[in-house]
C-alpha cells in the first residue's frame, strides 16, 4: 500500500529523474532512492539515475482487485530519456488492466502532449502535470489540455506561490499540499484557499494532501503533526473511478 494520501499503490516501471523547475529543488524521490541504495533494494543499484525497468512493466497484469496506481512515484514516466517504445509497453499494461486506475504525473507536459498527438490515452489513465508555481507551473496546464483523456489533473504540490487565475477547463482534479523534509519552504494558506475556491467555483474536485513542514500558523512542526486539516476541513475530493 501506498503513503500517499491520493493513491492506493505505487507502480514504478522507471526510477531516477533529473530535476527541471523549483518544486523539484527537495526532490523526496531524490532521498528515498539514495536511502533504498544504501539498504540494496533491487531497482536503485544506480541510485537516482534514470532507469527503465522491463521486469516491472507487467507487474500491475497480476492483481485482479481494482486498485488505484500512481504510476512512477520515483521518476517522470515522460523524461527525455525514456523512449517511446517504453512508454507504450506502459500504456499496453494500462489499456489490458481495465480494472485498476493508472494516475500518470509529469512535469515535461511538452512531451505528454507530444506522445499523445493523435492518440487518445486508455480510458483508465489519470494524466497530470504538476503546477508548483504561475512561471513553471501554470504554462504545464495549456499541454495537459490538449491531450485526450478521460481525466486530466493538477498537482499543485509543493504550492510554492500563489495562483490566483487557473484555468480550469477540462480539468477534473485539482491536488494541493505543502512541502515537507529538510529545507522545506512553507506553504501559504491564502494560496491553498485562493486554488480551493477556485476548484469550488468550477466544480472540480479538491483534494487538500497536507501542510507538510510548516502549518497554518507559520511554524515549523512534523507533518504528521500539522496534518490534512484545512480552514477546518479535510479536503478529499476525487474524481469517480470507473
Amino acid at each position: 500500500m501506498s503513503k500517499i494520501e491520493w493513491t492506493e499503490r505505487t507502480w514504478n516501471p522507471v526510477t531516477g529523474c533529473t530535476k527541471v523547475s523549483p518544486g523539484c529543488k527537495h526532490c523526496y524521490a531524490l532521498t528515498m532512492a539514495k536511502r533504498l541504495q544504501a539498504m540494496g533494494a533491487p531497482g536503485y543499484e544506480h541510485g537516482f539515475k534514470l532507469s527503465m525497468h522491463w521486469n516491472r512493466v507487467g507487474a500491475p497484469r497480476g492483481r485482479r482487485t481494482p486498485t488505484v496506481y500512481f504510476v512512477n512515484s520515483m521518476s517522470d514516466l515522460f523524461h527525455e530519456q525514456v523512449d517511446d517504445a517504453f512508454i507504450d509497453a506502459v500504456m499496453d499494461t494500462i489499456s489490458a488492466c481495465p480494472q485498476h486506475v493508472f494516475q500518470i504525473l509529469t512535469k515535461r507536459a511538452d512531451r505528454l502532449r507530444a506522445y499523445f498527438s493523435g492518440r487518445r490515452a486508455p480510458e483508465n489513465a489519470w494524466l497530470g502535470v504538476s503546477v508548483e508555481n504561475a512561471q513553471y507551473g501554470v504554462p504545464r496546464i495549456e499541454d495537459l489540455r490538449q491531450v485526450d483523456a478521460a481525466v486530466r489533473f493538477l498537482s499543485c504540490e509543493p504550492l510554492l506561490g500563489p495562483l490566483d487565475s487557473l484555468d480550469l477547463r477540462g480539468i477534473g482534479w485539482v491536488i494541493v499540499g505543502g512541502e515537507s523534509g529538510h529545507g522545506a519552504r512553507p506553504m501559504n494558506a491564502a494560496w491553498a484557499r485562493s486554488i480551493r475556491d477556485q476548484c469550488a467555483s468550477a466544480g472540480v474536485p479538491f483534494f487538500f494532501k497536507q501542510w507538510g513542514a510548516w502549518g497554518a500558523d507559520g511554524r515549523r512542526r512534523s507533518k504528521k503533526a500539522n496534518g490534512r486539516v484545512f480552514d477546518g476541513v479535510v479536503y478529499d475530493g476525487m474524481p469517480a473511478v470507473a
